[in-house]
């Protein structure tokens, strides 16, 4: 059995296969299939809608979360009550598969403290379309070791539609965001592999984030590769003072304040902002071991389209007609070091050197980053074979 194998234990000779069918109660018998539940079992959930009014929570190891398929099983949080998540996950070696969460008020599906948990042919979806009531994150596992997105589809999230934070060993692949603020986020993360994805109609596409004042710092050895990250034309409907509020309608890829992050083989077009930004963290903060400042950026051999022609600041400004009425595919605030650009495209710095400099001093200008010395490319994450198993 995939979940028994996942965590690595022996099937207990009474471990089980739990069928559970929609109709009345079902938030009851879900709830309790998923306390009840021991090492090695597999929850089933048949085809068809479930509705609940509250959200739901596991928290036993080595099990198997399975539906018919992400258009099959539905589960439904239109009527739920409470704020929280549709579903909690706070055990490792969990697999879920196979079903939909639709509608939820808070985030669709969290695991927190979940090693070794895969994510696998899911869909996350506020039907409504783009709305800043939605809840803010789709698929949302954080500080957790090894963790495998596959097959994912988010659509309508008010902040990022899959997203990862401060969790190491990550793959997030084949899958697909839309219509949400920011597509794919990576967030304080060490080691990640994001690649083989759509990020498509989101206000940005892909992002990659380090914050201060978390638990885990210095996000490092990224790399974003083969995803298509194309017109990205969402308005950003993020609730305000939401950090990805200030995410530019218009933006393929962003790097902010991280380092050792490789952008490559990607698809970028009909981006307004640009198909790739890299910037420094804007804010002020207090956190004595932060920094703020994008290193060691390679950006290669990417595919670009038309970007950059009308491109976008923070609070929705444009920065307006870019020198000599050109556009600039790829947009660097000016700060950071180690910033490489191998792609046969123009780059427009904004010259703002200093971290929170108002966007007003920006002096923007043409620069060539093709003869900087590029970061070696970190290596490729490996994730335990028995979570591989799980996907097949």
């Amino acid at each position: 059995m995939a979940a028994a194998a996942l965590c690595g234990l022996a099937v207990p000779a009474a471990a089980d296969t739990i069928a559970i069918a929609p109709g009345d109660d079902a938030q009851q018998r879900v709830q309790t299939a998923l306390i009840d539940a021991r090492p090695g079992d597999v929850i089933l959930l048949a085809a068809g809608r479930y509705a609940f009014t509250d959200g739901l929570s596991l928290d036993v190891a080595g099990v198997t979360l399975r539906g018919a398929g992400p258009d099959a099983t539905i589960l439904d949080f239109s009527g739920q009550l409470g704020s929280g998540e549709g579903l909690l996950v706070t055990a490792t070696d969990v697999v879920l598969r196979g079903f939909a969460v639709e509608n939820t008020r808070g985030n669709g599906i969290k695991s927190k403290n979940a090693d070794r948990i895969v994510y696998v042919d899911l869909r996350v979806e506020w039907t409504r379309g783009p709305r800043p009531e939605n809840g803010a994150y789709g698929v949302y596992p954080v500080e957790s070791q090894d963790v495998l997105i596959d097959r994912v589809t988010v659509k309508g999230a008010s902040d990022a539609g899959i997203y990862v934070g401060q969790s190491r060993n990550i793959v997030v692949r084949h899958s697909t965001a839309m219509l949400n603020v920011a597509g794919i986020e990576v967030e304080n993360c060490w080691n990640a592999d994001v690649h083989d994805n759509v990020a498509r109609h989101n206000a940005g596409g892909i992002l990659v984030f380090d914050l201060p004042d978390l638990p885990q710092k210095d996000g490092h050895g990224v790399r974003i590769f083969a995803n298509d990250a194309s017109s990205n034309d969402t308005p950003n409907f993020a609730p305000k003072g939401n950090i990805v509020a200030s995410v530019p309608t218009g933006t393929g890829v962003i790097v902010m304040a991280s380092r050792d992050v490789h952008v490559f083989a990607n698809r970028l077009g009909d981006n307004a902002t640009a198909n790739v930004m890299i910037i420094a963290y804007p804010r002020a903060f207090t956190d004595p071991v932060f920094d703020p400042l994008p290193r060691d950026i390679v950006v290669r051999d990417n595919v670009h389209g038309r970007a950059g022609w009308a491109p976008q600041l923070t609070g929705g400004r444009t920065l307006g007609t870019p020198p000599d009425g050109h556009s600039f595919p790829i947009l660097w605030d000016g700060a950071g070091r180690g910033i490489a650009v191998g792609d046969a495209v123009a780059t427009l710095s904004l010259g703002l050197v200093v971290p929170g400099t108002p966007i007003e001093q920006a002096k923007p200008m043409p620069v060539d980053l093709a003869d900087t010395t590029r970061a070696a490319e970190p290596e490729a994450v490996l994730l335990p074979a028995a979570m591989e198993a799980a996907v097949r």
